[in-house]
C-alpha cells in the first residue's frame, strides 16, 4: 500500500462543499480543513504510487472549487 498527503487550494467560500466532496472519494481515507498555507489536508491510500497520484492529479483537481493541490507520498 502506497500513502500520500494532499494539501489541498479551494476558492474562499468553498471549503465545506469541496470538504464533502473530497471525502466521498473512494481513495481519500481521511480529510481536513487546515489553517495556513492550504485549505483542506487529504490522506489518500492506493495500491501504488500511480494509484495517489491518480486520485490527486485527477480525482480530487476534477472538484469544484479545487484551486490548486501539492502531493507528497509517504516515506514509511
Amino acid at each position: 500500500m502506497v500513502d500520500a498527503f494532499v494539501m489541498i487550494e479551494v476558492e474562499a467560500g468553498a471549503v465545506e462543499r469541496s470538504l464533502d466532496a473530497i471525502r466521498a472519494l473512494e481513495a481519500v481515507t481521511e480529510a481536513h480543513v487546515v489553517a495556513g498555507g492550504y485549505d483542506i489536508i487529504a490522506e489518500t491510500s492506493g495500491e501504488s504510487v500511480y494509484d495517489v497520484l491518480d486520485a490527486s492529479s485527477t480525482d480530487i483537481q476534477e472538484i469544484d472549487g479545487v484551486v490548486d493541490t501539492t502531493t507528497y507520498i509517504a516515506m514509511d
